[in-house]
């Protein structure tokens, strides 16, 4: 009542003189509250159990202003008025894929009127869409209209370019709507299909339910080809693979996703890579010297090519090179791709007839293998920066538990409403689980995001049991 009470200096007076407030005068003064954005009015539902929905829609219909009353909508490229009269402008703010109807467009009409059997303009796709039934949605069922003016909130199926964020329009007018911030998903899952041969179906319900919710990331892993489906939340992930099984028939399972090691080198090491085959008829030969030794910044992969005196012809010193690059993508340590490798071909021989791009290819990936394991190869782990947002008085503890997760704090500031943000330089190994554990330390207020920032050494002790799980994956696969 305060808050109401505010939108007006006589009733805040009379207000705080303990005089009566009628309904009417509540009202009202909501409702002006509410058009000039000062006030946010909630409702408080349970949606599985139907509570509090009535109450809810007398709010929208008592509390809330018209489009009349809200007045124009102001955008830097054109004003848009509530009048039936003027050129249809309608906002597209959701979209839901459908098992039947396919993709369904929840969209506000800002002007004009949206018409069926019309045909409207995409202004970020510059592309006409045909307006076949205008839909009500009414829960789970859904009724038609012939129209919706200014303010009415409609659907529209089977639209082929539009999406959520698009302005359909009577002409070509490039307008933005201001863009929501959206939470950066933080619960990473590795995705499996239940059955084979569903791989197809999985990913395409995927991609629908990613438009309809543009919260979920989805995206192949390159490094370990796991297909990751990542959420807000592990309820937010458990809700999608919900949605996949009810609405789409598709079953899947979804397993902590893989860390993306990689493999480096800490000394110089020679090799020496040859290989010889006879076969009854033309054989093969490849034979060549390299050194390598580590890149200064720890990553990518150079080639120099210091052959003189023609020891290898030129046209088989790229397969030397091919061949070293196939060797590094498993490396000696764990089977990781290897980065930051400086690879210097020296010396080397050829057979005027066996010779051949396969054979100098077999023969450079025989050398850095050797190589590699001569080159002191170590094991990398990603570091992340996790920026988190948490209560000022859960900051100790959030700040200890980083700390057990061998995190390095960066730093924090007053975030401003009871909130503190901390900033902490966390290897991933440590954070695949870790929004439970902050939701259960911050009574459910705190939140982060994470960004890569570079690659490190893993502890020696560490190291010995990433080693070893990934050899028993390997034997596992190979049985």
């Amino acid at each position: 009542m305060d808050e109401v009470a505010e939108v007006s200096d006589a009733l805040m007076e009379r207000y705080l003189e303990g005089e009566e407030i009628s309904h009417e005068e509540i009202v009202t003064a909501l409702k002006d509250g509410t058009n000039h954005g000062g006030i946010f009015p909630v409702v408080c539902g349970v949606a599985t159990k139907n509570l509090g929905t009535n109450r809810l829609l007398d709010a929208i219909v008592e509390d809330l202003p018209s489009p009349v009353k809200h007045g124009a909508l102001e955008l830097p490229e054109v004003t848009l008025e509530p009048d039936e009269d003027k050129e249809l402008f309608a906002f597209v703010f959701k979209t839901k894929a459908d098992q039947f109807a396919g993709r369904i467009n929840f969209f506000r009409v800002y002007q004009g009127v949206m018409r069926p059997d019309t045909q409207v303009l995409n202004t970020r796709a510059h592309a006409k869409e045909r307006i076949g039934t205008l839909i009500v949605p009414e829960g789970r069922e859904q009724g038609h209209a012939d129209a919706f003016g200014p303010g009415d909130i409609g659907a529209v199926a089977k639209l082929k370019e539009t999406r959520a964020g698009d302005w359909l329009a009577a002409r070509d007018e490039p307008i933005v709507m201001p863009a929501l911030t959206l939470p950066q998903p933080v619960m990473a899952f590795s995705i499996e299909p239940k059955a084979k041969g569903d791989e197809d179906k999985v990913f395409t319900a995927l991609r629908r339910l990613q438009e309809e919710d543009p919260t979920i990331d989805l995206h192949r892993d390159a490094q370990t080809g796991d297909q990751i489906v990542a959420g807000l939340s592990q309820i937010h992930v458990e809700i999608v693979v919900d949605r996949l099984k009810a609405r789409f028939g598709a079953e899947v399972t979804l397993k902590p996703p893989r860390v993306p090691y990689q493999e480096t080198i800490r000394r110089p090491a020679k090799a020496h890579g040859r290989h010889k085959k006879q076969t009854g008829g033309r054989g093969q030969f490849g034979d060549c010297h390299i050194e390598i030794e580590p890149l200064p910044d720890g990553t990518g992969f150079e080639f120099d090519n210091a052959i003189k005196g023609g020891v290898i012809p030129q046209g088989f010193i790229p397969a030397v090179e091919k061949g070293c690059v196939e060797a590094m993508s498993s490396g000696v340590v764990a089977g990781f791709p290897v980065k930051g490798v400086k690879v210097r071909l020296y010396d080397g021989s050829y057979h005027s007839v066996d010779s051949s791009e396969m054979a100098f290819k077999l023969a450079g990936s025989i050398a850095m293998k050797e190589a590699l394991a001569q080159a002191g190869a170590v094991l990398l782990e990603p570091i992340m920066l996790v920026t988190l947002s948490v209560p000022d008085e859960s900051v100790g503890d959030v700040i200890g538990d980083l700390n057990s997760r061998r995190g390095r704090p960066q730093g924090m500031e007053p975030a401003g409403g009871g909130m503190t943000e901390v900033k902490a330089e966390v290897p991933m190994a440590e954070m695949l689980t870790y929004a439970p554990d902050l939701r259960a330390l911050t009574g459910g207020q705190g939140d982060y995001t994470m960004d890569f920032v570079r690659y490190e050494e893993v502890p020696a002790h560490l190291a010995q049991k990433v080693i070893t799980e990934a050899r028993s994956e390997e034997e596992a696969v190979n049985a």
